[in-house]
């Protein structure tokens, strides 16, 4: 009976949204025929996005004689895209992106895509992070002499792009200058990025790390006159918009997309393919399928693994188990400020709670969740079982220990503030007041998803054995990092976050930002509909 409970329950769990997610992700779309706007279905894929950010988010579309129309700002897709802003945005091709900062701070200005004039004029949105930056940031002062406005290696990664492809030269680019850049672009920078970009009266390009860390793919629908493209971060926007032939951007290679055709390349040397293992065990929607692996059946495999080790741990203690209770449900975007957010789990976490007094009085108890972080609401999870006369609480966690900062996306607290950091399970299970953890074994882990494609031989899990698949994380990286995240912290609970939208760090109203002239007639320029 436990095993047959603990499946069901673990898989209520799973696929709860309830915490924030710390990634971010992105959409481009080409329509076949440039007079219908691309925004409204643009929108509606980002809104099928907002588990992966909801700090921000942003719309470029591409009109007539290649000028782009924008809308961002900080918000959830529902605040920012209204009518009247979606009527704005012109345009048959475009990019889209929700945000939750990483790297970089919560600033407006930082929502994205973000949008360089030269060369070309380019639109770019990223999901993951560089762990060379401060190396980058001295090239690009020093040989490429661009200026990185803001503090988002987003920013960064555009203008190295963008930098390659102004070494052409040329009046006009062809597909071959743009993997000859992305090329030259993957020697140059270390780290997880998945991007979606798209370069003026030209097409939509969507490229991957060499480790393939953070997901993309494309998919095509089929109309009476051609064929619509899409990139995505999931496969779920795809399905919902009625496009097939999900295919995932292969780790290395670049796909670039114009009205007449399809070009793909593989551009980077061969490296280790590792996807962040994460995205099956908590941030990816269930619905979806990443790298031919159904993030649904990976997390059924992980409650039946966990259900096995659960018993063996409780038979080799022999502790018998009278209830078991999924991760709480909370609502599914609880707002980000670190006091709102906790008081909106405390309330969640007693309402429920309160509702089961009797399933708790007198009983073991095994709570059940995707994972433990900080370990602060397992905590007050645990005291209240306790408070309602809970005779043994034994927390059952689907993921390992996380012991080690994410570095590749994913906004995990810093080393110290992780509560399995340099502890045994039985200290962890002490720190939150449980009479036992069980962890799910990162072998088991491994294994629930990996069997659903045999091919991927490796997985980022980083934050579980502190084995960063590209190399280059030290001391000094970790330490970088815990300051400027501390630092963020502190400017969001200083500034309260908000504040008007801008472009490029320039506070703007409603109206035009030109950017210049670029190749003769082929004027280029960004209007925004900001969100007032």
């Amino acid at each position: 009976m436990l095993h047959n409970h603990l499946v069901v329950f673990l898989t209520s769990g799973l696929e709860r949204p309830g915490r924030p997610c710390y990634l971010c992700g992105i959409l481009g779309l080409l329509l076949h025929d440039p007079n219908i706007n691309c925004a409204p279905e643009i929108c509606e894929g980002l809104s099928l996005l907002q588990h992966r950010g909801q700090d921000a988010c942003g719309i470029v579309t591409c009109g007539p004689k290649g000028r782009f129309f924008q809308c961002k700002a900080n918000g959830m897709v529902r605040d920012i895209f209204d009518e009247s802003s979606i009527r704005k945005l012109i345009g048959g091709m475009g990019v889209g992106h929700v945000r939750y900062p990483t790297a970089g701070s919560f600033n407006n200005a930082e929502a994205q895509p973000f949008y360089v004039n030269s060369p070309y004029g380019i639109v770019f949105a990223h999901n993951g992070n560089l762990i060379n930056t401060a190396s980058l940031l001295q090239y690009m002062d020093a040989t490429a002499h661009r200026h990185i406005n803001t503090s988002s290696d987003s920013e960064l990664l555009l203008n190295i792009f963008a930098n390659n492809l102004q070494q052409t030269g040329k009046f006009r680019i062809n597909e071959e200058d743009i993997f000859t850049a992305i090329g030259g672009m993957m020697k140059q920078v270390k780290g997880a990025y998945a991007c979606v970009a798209m370069l003026a009266g030209f097409g939509i390009i969507a490229f991957r790390d060499p480790n393939g860390i953070r997901p993309v793919g494309m998919a095509v629908r089929k109309t009476e006159t051609g064929k619509d493209y899409l990139f995505a971060s999931e496969s779920v926007v795809a399905v919902a918009s009625g496009f097939t032939e999900w295919d995932d951007v292969k780790p290395g290679e670049a796909i670039i997309i114009t009205r007449t055709s399809v070009s793909r390349r593989q551009v980077a040397e061969p490296a280790t393919f590792a996807p962040d293992i994460f995205e099956y065990v908590y941030f990816a929607r269930p619905d979806s399928v990443l790298d031919g692996i159904s993030v649904y059946r990976s997390r059924m495999a992980m409650g039946d693994m966990l259900a096995e080790e659960v018993k063996r741990v409780l038979t080799q203690h022999d502790i018998s188990v009278d209830v078991v209770i999924p991760g709480l449900s909370r609502n599914r975007y609880v707002g980000r400020t670190f006091i709102h957010a906790r008081s909106a789990d405390e309330k969640n976490v007693r309402r429920k709670l309160n509702a089961m007094a009797l399933e708790f009085s007198g009983r073991n108890v095994l709570l059940v969740d995707d994972s433990i972080v900080r370990g602060t609401t397992s905590k007050e999870i645990v005291q209240m079982a306790k408070d309602v006369g809970a005779k043994k609480v034994i927390v059952a966690s689907c993921a390992p220990p996380i012991r080690y900062p994410n570095v590749y996306g994913i906004d995990m607290p810093s080393r110290s503030e992780l509560v399995a950091y340099g502890r045994k399970e039985e200290d962890v299970a002490e720190a939150i007041g449980a009479d036992m953890v069980i962890f799910q074994t990162l072998t088991d882990l491994i294994e629930s998803v990996r069997h659903l494609n045999p091919s991927i031989a490796k997985f980022d899990c980083s934050v579980f054995d502190g084995d960063y698949v590209t190399g280059g994380v030290d001391e000094d990286y970790f330490s970088d990092l815990e300051t400027l995240r501390a630092d963020n912290v502190r400017s969001k609970i200083g500034k309260g976050g908000g504040g008007a939208p801008s472009v490029n760090g320039i506070q703007s109203s409603e109206g035009v930002v030109s950017s210049g002239a670029m190749n003769g007639d082929d004027t280029v320029g960004l209007h925004n509909t900001w969100k007032r």
